[in-house]
């Protein structure tokens, strides 16, 4: 089901191997980044159009030499910078989302 809205959202989606796949044993791990454009609406944020490439570590778990369970791990933040949501890292924007969460202002930022 997550994935269908994803597909449906970013239908131009595809992985680029980022570096070597790490095995060992039951676990492998696999760098890579995704590159696609926001097309459709997903979880009532309107399609932007926008072209995002996100970096992304699959934890793999192997039984008999088939997957038995994945995990993505991405900067979701960098991906909603991308596509426009959320303020970039360091700008006043940032600074301020900080600040309404509690969090002050950070010396040297």
């Amino acid at each position: 089901m997550h994935a269908e809205r994803l597909w449906d959202a970013f239908p131009d989606a595809r992985l680029e191997q980022l570096g070597p796949r790490l095995s060992q044993g039951r676990i492998a791990a696999a760098p890579c980044k995704l590159l696609a454009t926001h097309r459709e609406a997903l979880g009532g944020l309107p399609a932007t159009n926008r072209f995002i490439v996100v970096p992304v570590i699959f934890y793999c778990e192997l039984e008999r030499d088939r997957l038995l369970r994945v995990r993505a791990f991405l900067d979701l933040y960098d991906a909603a910078v991308q596509l426009g949501v959320l303020p970039g890292r360091g700008t006043l924007g940032e600074k301020a989302l900080l600040m309404l969460r509690g969090f002050g202002l950070r010396a040297g930022r």
